[in-house]
């Protein structure tokens, strides 16, 4: 899964730390230049940025945080290693 995210952010030319507003604005711009109804339109270059758009859109509406301690620790992993130390 992370080398389909890695290559959809590539093929769209975007950050690995993107908004989905970033997501859509960087598709709307590419889809524009590279329709294949437009004069310089290329209709390979639009069916890899629409896959791309389709995988970061639909990791960005599966992926689900989890609010337990695991997590808050894999977030924070300073202040919860320093907890088990006594000073």
């Amino acid at each position: 899964m992370k080398s389909e995210i890695r290559k959809a952010l590539e093929t769209l030319g975007l950050p690995p730390m993107v908004t989905r507003e970033e997501i859509k604005k960087r598709y709307r711009q590419l889809a524009r230049r590279h329709h294949p109804d437009r004069e310089a339109g290329d209709a390979e270059r639009m069916e890899a940025i629409n896959r791309a758009y389709e995988t970061l859109m639909e990791y960005v509406e599966n992926f689900r945080f989890r609010f337990d301690e695991e997590e808050i620790a894999q977030q924070n992993p300073e202040a919860h290693h320093s907890g088990k130390f006594k000073f």
